[in-house]
């Protein structure tokens, strides 16, 4: 502003200077214009400036002094910035303004700041405080809570609230994970025991068998019948170990690489045929309905050993007489497989149960089989990301359900 101000002043003509000095010092009410001519004598011609402050630098240069103003309210000491210059005929024009009002803003400012900052400060400290102990005490929780699942407690879950905070979305993500956890250790449990019980009665039975070939046998042929026997026994319990090695190794996607495009109606076919002389010889209908040529992406062997699991089910339990359906249609956007007879069935609440290991119904004990068909289809339908569903009722209905495939 004191540089346009010089500018403006130094292009003027003499005349039109003075009054152009004395109209810009009239119309300044807050009396923070200075303005000051002065002759080669460095006498004053115009403006408030008494005289020129010593160590005034000529030279265009913004510069801090304390002057003399006068004017018609008297003469008054004032802290100003100003700049001086020498005009062509040797004059001196010296343009400043009073700096007073803009350090009263700063002291304001300065002091309104540190009556602010200190108390800002010290709320900050304060609830910094409190929110650090809050935290130091949900963490020392949730470090007790762990510490006692680590111990074995297993139904402990770690403590949250219902909002939106990190620490209540991280315990409900943990919580979930635990309860999972939870499951599969109680699933395995049940497994363990499962499988003592199944293999302890062909264990048995098989050395029950040898002890009395040893006493009772009394020819090398009665010793290759118990020997027969036994080996039998023992076939059984590998079938049971190689498919519960089977289950582990789909459950854990270890064939997930091997996926690749998959003809349905192929599968359907290919299981129709391989089990229609097993249905016949029991004297039930093998009807096979395929009128579409779909595909799917997915691991051709796993896909035709869950529906062969299913259709061997299917067969083994529907008496004598009955139908057996394996059909492929499309539904509302999915391909399905399924599988139908006219069998008892499977009731509401054993819906999930026979998808467990080695879970057999009451009504199918006298069966043979070990319970891990199902639980075998369940395990590859998870592994393909496809949906199994059991329809309960009278006679079976299972379905495997996958998203819509190109045609082949």
């Amino acid at each position: 502003m004191i540089a346009s101000q010089m500018d403006v002043f130094a292009e003027l003509s003499p005349e039109r200077r003075l009054e152009a000095i004395n109209e810009d010092l009239k119309q300044d009410p807050a009396r923070v214009q200075l303005a000051g001519w002065f002759d080669s004598n460095r006498r004053r011609i115009a403006g408030n400036l008494e005289r020129l402050p010593p160590d005034l630098e000529i030279d265009n240069a913004v510069q801090s002094a304390v002057v003399d103003r006068v004017d018609d309210s008297g003469r008054k000491k004032q802290a100003v910035r100003l700049i001086a210059r020498s005009l062509p005929n040797g004059d001196l024009l010296v343009i400043g303004r009073n700096v007073d009002e803009v350090e009263e803003i700063a002291h304001v400012v300065g002091r309104a700041l540190a009556l602010g900052l200190i108390p800002g400060v010290l709320l900050c400290l304060v609830v910094g405080v409190l929110l650090s102990a809050r935290a130091r005490k949900r963490i020392e929780e949730v470090n007790e809570r762990v510490q006692r699942i680590v111990a074995g407690n297993l139904r402990e879950r770690l403590p949250h609230r219902n909002t939106d905070d990190p620490f209540s979305s991280l315990s409900m993500i943990v919580n979930g994970m635990l309860d999972e956890m939870e499951t599969l250790i109680h699933s395995l449990a049940g497994v363990g025991n499962d499988i003592a019980h199944d293999l302890r009665t062909p264990l048995t039975r098989a050395r029950l068998m040898l002890e009395r070939g040893r006493t009772n046998a009394r020819t090398l042929e009665e010793l290759q019948m118990v020997a027969d026997k036994t080996i039998d026994g023992l076939d059984q319990l590998l079938s049971i170990i190689t498919a519960i090695l089977r289950l582990a190794e789909i459950e854990n996607s270890q064939r997930s690489a091997g996926f690749g495009k998959v003809a349905l109606a192929n599968i359907v076919r290919e299981v129709g045929d391989m089990y229609e002389p097993i249905a016949e010889d029991k004297g039930i209908a093998l009807h096979i309905d395929s009128p579409y040529e779909l595909s799917v992406h997915g691991d051709r062997d796993l896909l035709i050993e869950a529906v062969a699991n299913l259709v061997d089910n299917a067969v083994k339990f529907t008496p004598a007489g009955g139908r057996v359906e394996i059909g492929l249609l499309r539904g509302k956007g999915e391909n399905i497989v399924r599988v139908k007879d006219t069998g008892s069935g499977i009731s509401e609440h054993e819906r999930d149960a026979v998808l467990r290991r080695f879970y057999r119904s009451n009504n199918v004990r006298h069966t043979s089989g070990f319970g891990l068909g199902l639980n075998l289809v369940a395990a590859i339908v998870k592994l393909h990301g496809f949906r199994f569903t059991i329809v309960p009722g009278s006679g079976c209905v299972v379905e495997i359900a996958c998203p819509y495939a190109l045609r082949s």
